[in-house]
């Protein structure tokens, strides 16, 4: 079977979603089921995953013994406030390694702040965690983040939440082309076309979450971006067809025709 591999363990999804936006735990439970995803980010600074007692706890709809959870940084703009949100993650989820890392830029746009990225990749890295990273699409950030260490690069679409979909696929292509460890696009995809236009380019996944809370039907997107990351894989395997400008080929053969 084709599977997703990521830091040494195997996935049959390539579709890692998000917890966040939707109406309530009891709807993020149903789509994150419908989108068959086995990964699944937690926004620390945001969600309750045991920090306050008193209040609804995620966990207890996505346990983590049926999915891998991904604790991200969402929200934090600064190396030092990334580092020290995966620390806490670290001891809220009983030594958890495995941490999606994004510093972001500023808060109009999203757009992920790199250099602070690639510090706190480092210090992460350096204490034992897993870091998948969110990034920016351009490629040489990007072989830096897979020397420093990084388990997956996972550049941009368009903008965090857009709804663009890809709007660079030259560099999607460069980046996972020269890369040795899964790109994943995270970011910007807004509906089940753009999921498998990411891997038919041959990305090894796509992570999403407003696309599909922010749909009218969550549940339903939820179901067809599943099948369009299905697609998109098995159409990237087959090898597409040479395209052939100004020039048609019939589909019919033209041997052994009826004179």
């Amino acid at each position: 079977m084709d599977q997703l591999n990521i830091a040494g363990r195997a996935y049959r999804s390539r579709l890692l979603v998000g917890t966040g936006k939707y109406k309530d735990f009891d709807e993020t439970r149903a789509a994150v089921e419908a989108s068959g995803a086995e990964i699944v980010t937690i926004a620390i600074r945001r969600t309750n995953i045991g920090q306050t007692p008193d209040q609804a706890n995620l966990l207890d709809f996505l346990p983590p013994d049926r999915y891998t959870l991904l604790p991200n940084t969402a929200g934090c703009y600064s190396a030092d406030d990334a580092v020290r949100t995966l620390r806490l993650a670290r001891e809220l989820l009983d030594g958890h390694s495995l941490v999606k890392l994004e510093v972001l830029g500023d808060p109009h746009t999203l757009y992920p702040n790199m250099p602070e990225t690639l510090t706190a990749a480092r210090t992460l890295v350096g204490e034992g965690f897993q870091v998948m990273v969110y990034c920016n699409d351009d490629p040489i950030m990007a072989r830096e983040l897979e020397a420093i260490g990084c388990v997956a690069i996972m550049p941009l679409a368009s903008l965090i939440g857009s709804g663009m979909g890809i709007l660079n696929p030259w560099n999607l292509r460069i980046i996972q082309d020269q890369a040795r460890v899964p790109v994943i696009v995270d970011a910007g995809v807004g509906t089940a076309s753009d999921a498998a236009i990411a891997m038919e380019l041959g990305c090894a996944g796509v992570l999403m979450n407003t696309a599909i809370a922010k749909a009218e039907r969550p549940i339903l997107m939820a179901s067809a971006m599943r099948k369009a990351v299905e697609a998109g894989r098995e159409a990237f395997l087959a090898g597409r067809m040479p395209r052939r400008e100004y020039q048609a080929s019939p589909s019919s053969p033209t041997s052994g025709l009826i004179a």
